[in-house]
């Protein structure tokens, strides 16, 4: 799925075996983040930005 927020567009996926959400930045697939809930991953995601 793709979300946009007001600062990026990121899509998210869940690892059913690590049962953790990894948001992709839409914009360039390198930038990655995991967490255990969408925001805390999408929370990283900006954090390393």
């Amino acid at each position: 799925m793709t979300f946009d927020n007001t600062n990026m567009q990121y899509r998210v996926t869940l690892n059913t075996d690590l049962n953790l959400f990894i948001v992709f930045d839409k914009k360039d697939k390198n930038h990655v983040a995991t967490g255990v809930t969408i925001e805390k991953a999408v929370q990283e995601l900006q954090k390393t930005k």
